[in-house]
Parts: structure tokens; sequence; C-alpha cells
């Protein structure tokens, strides 16, 4: 650590790092600075000048606390620490000057403003500013931007705090957004009208500190002190974003992120956010069976009574999905087990080898990214797996992180040394590799899926055995991790869990082409939220609650167990995964040991202790998987659309809009043709 320097901060002398900048160290002493523009993940601007300082014996004019560091300060005439005031009367009237002039040409919209009840613009006027107005000129205005369907713009309100700007050039790595002019012409635009092309772009509504930018499908619907919120996680991606869910009596309203410096720092993706219209359309709200062909309402008692005459003595698979909480999978293997069936979780046929923590999780953290010096990437995307990871390499690579990229072809935000996608870049690159002990090596499901997955895998273990580096298993579906540490696996994988199988219980995996056959096939068990691909195959339908709508484990990524809390009520008939499982094992004769939730995490927890650790990473031993050979094939693409990659996501009709935007852009010719 560097050596402390003394700083006197209104009276009060602390101790803080001589690279802190003054807003920073005052932070450190708990004292509020008024700021705009100064955001501590974006670079300084120093452009808004609302956090003035005065620093005693300086020049006889305020400071810009965001741009001056403590190191710059120099101490008094007898070698006393620098002092600051945040306090003194030019600071207060300097504040009141920003403020004044802050104001000038912004509009008096606050009772129409989506932001209002949440605007800093709001909160430092009532604070900081002065009761009355000089300006008697006209204000000006300034034509709205479109930049696309998610955010919506009112130009005129812009205090030009560039956060936008900095966020989508920095973070999201999209350049498309600027200021132009100078003085009362100075404009924040994009390149020549242009949409933004990011995954990340919702952030900047979280950014905006007044109401320029807002969200365009939340737009008029409801006041924040109308909201209830509740903090709780994403399963959007396997990352497991933090984030509160805005809730409306039984509608979700909106989804923001939560700051987890070790999981998703202050941002989510735009699917992640904008999703919740989802949960309202194609909702399953009653149990369902199929007669003649067709399925009809049914009753709860009716259908699980059918359900348990179909699976008695008869061979039974169970297939987890892409969005099931633990406690779920965690019920269907033991009542699979106990009817002496399989349970796959494998449901994209990856080779994760079931029993390997540190095969099908890894051994690195995601914040280790932060300070890796070399990245390679195996068979992903992350662009389109996890934008917020993806942003998080992008760092690195800001900071002098070399990116290597073996795979199928992809857009990242940052230069890579793209290799091409055949298996022998991956051979070639376990060859030639030399130890690096700061290189982290993430593999994707894009390598693991398909038959030459586990020597995929393989090859990724060995090249970051040569590196002396640490492994991420980057994973595409929240659900994965968890259900593959309570033993939801079958060897073989999911050929070998449903080959034979009379009856499939099919917790939510609609990603799964079950076929007919002549005999017609074999028995569908659906349990799901919402009426997609499973739901259409299936011969009895559980209407179950989607991931806002109860208690539930998941475990991300990296192997870091969450809880999410239950935001609201589930539609009509449905209940909570694990109890519709409960109750058919009740109706089965095979009753489960446990009639409420605390008593089946008791259980749960019993057979796999690390999943009582919530938001901690376990450390898992290094057990190398044999380096088989790979063939001259290529390494795949885990996901065809970023957009429609789960049920809810499928059922959004924002969703459905943003995927047809993105292939019209991809389909758009270049000049040259």
């Amino acid at each position: 650590m560097a050596d402390l320097r003394k700083i006197i901060i209104d009276d009060r002398e602390i101790e803080v790092e001589p690279a802190m900048t003054l807003i920073q160290a005052c932070e450190q002493a708990g004292v509020e600075i008024p700021r705009f523009c100064y955001h501590e993940r974006l670079s300084i601007a120093g452009n808004c000048r609302m956090c003035l300082v005065e620093v005693v014996g300086g020049p006889p004019k305020p400071a810009a606390s965001c741009a001056m560091q403590v190191k710059d300060l120099r101490p008094g005439p007898e070698g006393q620490p620098p002092q600051v005031r945040t306090n003194s009367p030019m600071v207060k009237k300097a504040r009141e000057g920003v403020m004044e002039f802050l104001l000038i040409n912004h509009p008096l919209d606050c009772p129409i403003c989506d932001q209002g009840g949440e605007c800093d613009l709001q909160d430092q006027a009532m604070a900081y500013g002065v009761d009355f107005s000089r300006y008697r000129e006209p204000k000006r205005a300034v034509d709205d931007l479109d930049l696309g369907p998610l955010v919506e713009t009112h130009m005129t309100r812009c205090i030009s705090c560039t956060r936008c700007v900095r966020f989508t050039t920095e973070v999201a790595g999209s350049k498309v957004m600027g200021q132009t002019g100078r003085g009362e012409d100075a404009e924040i635009t994009t390149y020549l009208g242009e949409t933004i092309d990011s995954n990340l772009q919702g952030n900047i509504i979280d950014l905006c500190p007044v109401g320029a930018l807002v969200s365009k499908p939340y737009a008029f619907t409801a006041r924040p002190w109308e909201l209830s919120k509740t903090e709780t996680i994403d399963v959007m991606d396997a990352l497991c974003s933090s984030i509160r869910v805005d809730t409306k009596g039984r509608e979700v309203m909106r989804i923001l992120p939560r700051n987890h410096d070790g999981v998703n720092e202050e941002w989510i993706s735009d699917k992640t956010r904008f999703v919740w219209d989802g949960l309202r359309r194609q909702r399953l709200d009653r149990p369902y069976l199929r007669e003649n062909g067709r399925l009809r309402p049914a009753s709860w008692p009716e259908a699980l009574a059918a359900a348990a005459e179909a699976m008695k003595g008869k061979t039974v698979a169970g297939l987890v999905g892409d969005l099931a909480p633990v406690e779920g999978a965690y019920a269907l293997r033991q009542l699979v087990d106990r009817l002496g069936g399989r349970t796959e979780c494998r449901t994209d046929g990856a080779k994760l080898p079931a029993g390997n923590r540190a095969g099908y999780v890894g051994t690195a953290r995601i914040e280790d990214i932060d300070n890796a010096g070399a990245v390679y990437l195996i068979g992903t995307d992350p662009s389109q797996e996890a934008p917020v990871l993806n942003a998080r390499i992008r760092k690195a690579w800001l900071a002098g992180a070399e990116v290597t990229h073996v795979g199928q072809p992809a857009d990242l935000t940052y230069d890579a040394t793209q290799l091409g996608a055949g298996n022998r870049y991956l051979v070639r690159l376990v060859k030639e590799a030399q130890p690096q002990e700061d290189a982290i090596v993430i593999v994707g499901q894009g390598a693991l899926q398909g038959e030459q997955g586990a020597a995929a895998l393989g090859h990724a273990m060995a090249l970051t055995e040569k590196l002396g580096a640490k492994l991420l298993v980057l994973h595409t579906a929240a659900a994965r991790v968890g259900a593959m540490d309570v033993g939801a696996t079958t060897e073989g994988g999911i050929e070998a869990a449903l080959d034979g199988a009379d009856v499939i219980y099919n917790l939510g995996a609609d990603e799964v082409e079950i076929a007919r056959n002549d005999d017609g096939g074999p028995f569908v068990i659906y349990q799901g939220s919402h009426g997609d691909r499973g739901a259409h195959r299936a011969d009895v339908i559980f209407p179950a609650a989607a991931y806002t709508e109860e208690q539930g484990l998941f475990v991300n990524t990296e192997g870091r167990p969450q809880l999410a809390l239950r935001a609201g009520f589930p539609p009509g008939d449905a209940k909570e995964n694990w109890a519709i499982l409960r109750a058919l094992s009740g109706e089965l004769g095979e009753t489960l040991p446990y009639d409420s939730l605390p008593q089946l995490r008791q259980a749960l927890v019993a057979e796999v202790p690390h999943l009582q650790r919530i938001d901690e990473v376990p450390e898992n031993a290094w057990q190398a998987v044999p380096v088989g050979e790979l063939g001259r094939g290529s390494l795949g693409a885990a996901i065809g659309d970023f957009y429609l990659t789960n049920p809810i996501a499928r059922s959004s009709e924002l969703m459905a809009e943003l995927s047809a935007n993105a292939k019209a852009r991809r389909a758009q010719p270049v000049a040259a043709e």
C-alpha cells in the first residue's frame, strides 16, 4: 500500500492514499459532495462543476474535487496537513451559481418526468440550490434522439454530464455516442443518428442524473414511491447478476441492477433489465391434461392423479431446465431416484464432468478477470452469453490484458487475437503455451457441446495447467451449476437418461425436442411457468412459479450460491416448483421427507454443504480431465439469438422486437455491396 497522506477536511484530520481524488477522500471522511458528472466506474470528466470545494491556501477560487488528487495539495506554511473545506461561504455560493446555470435551460417537466422522485437534479437543487431564478429569457430546446426501443430521450433536460457517452465508449465498447457543438449549442447525440447497438445500453438510464434518458417500456406506468422493491438475483444468464425487482400489486414494473463487486459490479444486460414483460404473457396458470390430442384445463388433484398413474411402474427420466432453482432440481432428482429413474440437467449435451467441480465450474472467480494479464476465450462469445462479464474482460483489456479467442467469429468489444474455430487452433494453443500465472482461461459451452466436448475440456484444462493459470467455465444456463451440485446427472448424458424412458418429467427444459413415434412416444409431464415448447409436447402440465415468484437458490457460473427472493405471487393456480414435486411424491406413495422450504434446505445442505455458504465462492480442488483426441472438427456456438434463449424471453414482445432489429442490422448490406 502507498504511504498515506494526512489531510484536514472540515477541521477533521484523516489519512488517505495520495492517489485519491478529493471527492473520494471526502467520501472516506463521511462528507457528502454533490456531483453530476463524476461516477466511480467511469473516467473523470470534470465538466459539471457541482463538486466544488475550497482548498485553504490555494487559489482564491473553488476547485473541482473530482479532478484534483490529494498528492496535488500543498501543505500549510509550517508543514501542516493540507486543508479542504466543503461547507464554507465560497463553496456554498459556487454551488448555488452552478445550480442556477444548470437550471437555466432545464424544462419545468418534474410533474410528468419519469425521473421524478429519484432525480439527482431535484435532490441537489433542493439541498444546494436557491429558491428563485433570475433567468427571464426563453429556454432553448433540443430535438430528441431515437436510440431504439429501450431508451427514451428528452434531450432538452440534458445537463451534458457525458455519463452516457463515457459508459457506452468505455464500458460497453460502442463508440456511437458523443457530444457536438460548443457553449449553448453543445448537444449529446449519436453518430449519424444511429441507434445504440449494445447489449448493455439500458445502463445509461440508471447513470443519467436527470430525466434525459429514461426507460421507454416503463414510461408513464408507475412512480417510485408506488413500488414494492425486492432485492434478488437474475437468471437470464449464468452470471446471476444482483438485481432489484420493483412490483406494483402483482405486476413486475421494472428490474434494476444492484451493486455487487464480485459479480456484476453495478451493470446488467438489456435482457435482464427488460424481460419483465415476458413474465405477464403466455403464463400457465392452471393444470392441463391432454385428452384425444387436445389439452383441457384440470384441477390439481386430477392432474396429480393422472401424472402419478402414468409414472407408477414405468421407467422415468427427469430433465432439469435452464431456469429451475436448486430446490426444484433436488426434489426432482430425489423423486426420480426413488422411482428407479434417471435425472439429467445437461440438456444441451454439454460434456461437463459430474462430480468434478473444477471441471464444470473451474477455479477462478469472476473478479479475477480484473487483474488478469491475459485472457483465453475457448468456444465462447461472452458478448452474447454474458454481456456483463464481457464488459469485465474489456476492462481488463483496457488495463493491458491480451485476449486470445478460439471459436466461432465473435463481435467482441475489444481487440482479440482471433485464431479461428478449428480444433487444431486449440491443440496448437496448448502446445505453444508458456507459463503465465496472471492468465485466466474461460471455456464456454460452444466448446463443450457435441461429441468432442470432453476432449475440448481436457485441452482447456491442460492449457490452464501449462499456463499455471485459473479456469472459469462459462455456462449459458443459470440452473446448470446448482443442478450438477445436487447430482442431477446421468452417466452418458441426456441420451442415456432418455434411452428407454416411458415417462419424461420435464422441469422447464424447453430447449429439448422430445420426439413422438408411431406409438405416441413417451408420456411427458411438463412443469413450468410459460406455455413454451415443453408445454406443447406435454400430456400433463403443472403450472409453476417464475424466478420472481418463489424463493430459490441459484449457483452462478463461478460456483457462488445466491438466493432469489419472491417479489410477487404466481398467477392463478400456479405453485412453487418444489411444492408441486412434494405433492406428486405423496400421490405416488414415495413421499419426500420435507413439508416446508426450510426443511427441504436442511436436507439439501446436509447433502451438499457448500450450498449454505450464500454469496461465497467455494474453492474447488483441481482434478484434470483426460486430454482426449480432438478430431478435425471445430468449436461451435452456444447461443443462436441472445434475446430468445429461454421461455420468459420468448414470451416478451420487447425481446422479439430486439431480436428482429438485431437480425435486420446483420442483414444490412455494406457499401461495397
